[in-house]
């Protein structure tokens, strides 16, 4: 990864989830400003003097937990502090991923940043500088229960930052202080309270559920782009996504997701306008007094509850965004130094509560954009409701290629896997640290479960994309005539990735690689901007349609 020096995210202002995802993805580069660095000098300051003269502060003139009630002399504050990030390095499982542990250091940045952690220029410019030089602690991803924070995923990051455990440079996962040296960064040590400051806090759930703020955006304004789709392939109704319901059922999701139906549908001669006033009945063709039947007036709710069901995930983005976005504006260890009024106050900002419930909430809205998706699979490929076309979409005789059958079966196989993990994290406490810790937050947890079920949800959408595309090209051929422009561009852009279902083959490799080119583009965009999951010497791709 190289990361972009040439823009740059101030850390000590205002942070957006949307400034961690581009640092993190090395788009753009963390910087500090001077309001930020005088902040911390102050309570850097004043902490010190606080030491000299003594003062009873956990974690740094104690010990920690249901130990802190043994007092620490001033002298033995290097080995507190080391001995507090060697105690916690007790993560397993896998690494977390790189994106991830760069996101989480991001948000460890801006929170030291608010000026309430008493650290050093030292400490907090080297892990600036990691950021920027991209050497990346290698984190194990199990291990932390989000009470005091994310104890044990910081103390790995402190831990490389001290030359133990181990990082990534360029590509290689090697010792720290090997890697380290590598980039031209000094070890650091810790001074008073720098240990506790690395490691107490909601930076790793914070980081993770920004990565996922921006990824669940992007699901969300796909599935309104596919839906589009998925009714013109359906001869579907404009009447159902008319704004005057929105109007009469003002939520904030559906206001919007009513005007971007109407823009990617615009132009189409596929979709059935709306009759104002409606039709009468012909009452010339009653018999004995009773009319015959007739179409149905109205869509399945796949297509005529799209501004209601999208637009609820919309609302839950929100809210989801809103309370990330708050933490990363928030200082989140303990105890806090306030400069200003000469204070220490120990509590509990560093309890992740906040991040676990809208991480819980957020993948019960991405979970509900799969199974739309799933729903609409099912049907475009069914030929009892598919409107005739072909079953299961298949191209070539009928009998000899089966279509989209395994990829159907594949989508609701990832339903199942999905709903598995929908069970909610923020409620599963179990007390630790001797019931000092008698309450947890588990909101690490449900930041990872909310990150691996987007992985499937864009899987889900692969094959809605995948199979709407076939649909459009056998209704359409190869011209999609009829089909709204936003659609015959949407077509286009993914046969760049897969080629049309002529004659049966190995799907997986189309589904993989197009699942992870649907993450690079901002769909809600009038111009839709496509680059690499990590930044190559390459000028990013723009895509206008």
């Amino acid at each position: 990864m190289n990361v972009n020096t040439a823009a740059t995210v101030d850390v000590g202002a205002t942070v957006t989830t949307r400034d961690v995802f581009e640092v993190a993805h090395g788009h753009r580069a963390a910087t500090v400003g001077d309001e930020a660095r005088a902040r911390m000098h102050a309570s850097h300051t004043a902490l010190a003097r606080m030491v000299e003269e003594r003062r009873r502060i956990y974690g740094v003139t104690t010990g920690y937990g249901p130990l802190a009630s043994h007092p620490i002399s001033p002298e033995h504050a290097g080995e507190l502090q080391r001995n507090l990030v060697y105690h916690l390095c007790t993560g397993v499982g896998k690494p977390l991923s790189r994106l991830h542990t760069r996101a989480m250091m991001v948000a460890r940045a801006a929170s030291l940043a608010r000026g309430y952690s008493g650290v050093s220029e030292t400490l907090f410019r080297t892990l600036l500088d990691c950021l920027d030089r991209d050497v990346v602690p290698v984190v194990p991803e199990m291990g932390t229960v989000g009470a005091s924070g994310d104890l044990t995923p910081l103390a790995h990051v402190a831990l490389a930052m001290l030359g133990e455990g181990e990082m990534w440079y360029r590509g290689e996962r090697m010792p720290a202080a090997q890697a380290l040296h590598a980039a031209g960064i000094r070890p650091i040590t810790l001074g008073h309270k720098e240990g506790i400051a690395l490691v107490n806090g909601t930076s790793c759930m914070t980081g993770i559920a920004a990565i996922n703020a921006e990824r669940a955006q992007r699901a969300a304004d796909l599935a309104l782009r596919l839906s589009v789709l998925f009714a013109e392939c359906l001869g579907g109704r404009l009447e159902a996504w008319d704004p005057r319901f929105a109007v009469a059922r003002p939520h904030a999701g559906q206001v919007t997701a009513h005007a971007a139906l109407a823009r990617w549908s615009a132009g189409s001669a596929r979709l059935r306008a709306n009759v104002q006033p409606p039709e009468r009945l012909d009452e010339s063709e009653a018999r004995d007094g009773w009319l015959p039947e007739g179409e149905l007036p109205q869509d399945p709710y796949t297509i005529r509850c799209v501004p209601q069901l999208v637009g609820a995930v919309l609302d839950v983005l929100t809210f989801h965004d809103n309370i990330v976005a708050t933490e990363l504006q928030s200082a989140t260890d303990n105890p806090l130094v306030f400069a200003d009024d000469e204070a220490i106050l120990h509590g509990g900002n560093f309890y992740g509560q906040h991040v676990a419930f809208a991480s819980d909430t957020l993948l019960l809205g991405v979970a509900k954009l799969a199974i739309h998706a799933e729903r609409c699979i099912a049907r475009i490929t069914d030929r009892a409701q598919n409107q005739g076309l072909p079953s299961f979409l298949h191209g070539g005789p009928d009998g000899v290629n089966s279509g989209f059958m395994g990829a159907q079966v594949t989508a609701s196989s990832l339903i199942a896997e999905l709903r598995t993990r929908a069970v909610p994290a923020s409620i599963q406490s179990v007390p630790t640290n001797a019931n000092n810790q008698d309450v947890v937050t588990m909101g690490t947890i449900a930041a990872r479960k909310t990150a691996d079920v987007l992985d499937l949800v864009y899987l889900v959408l692969s094959i809605h994309a995948l199979a709407l595309a076939q649909a459009a090209e056998l209704r359409g051929g190869q011209e999609l005539a009829g089909f709204a422009p936003a659609s015959r561009a949407l077509v286009s852009w993914i046969r760049e990735t897969a080629a049309p279902l002529v004659n049966d083959r190995p799907l997986s490799p189309d589904i993989e690689r197009l699942a992870a080119r649907l993450e690079t583009v901002e769909w809600g965009s009038e111009r839709w901007t496509e680059a690499e999951s990590t930044p190559t010497d390459a000028d990013e791709l723009e895509l206008v349609f």
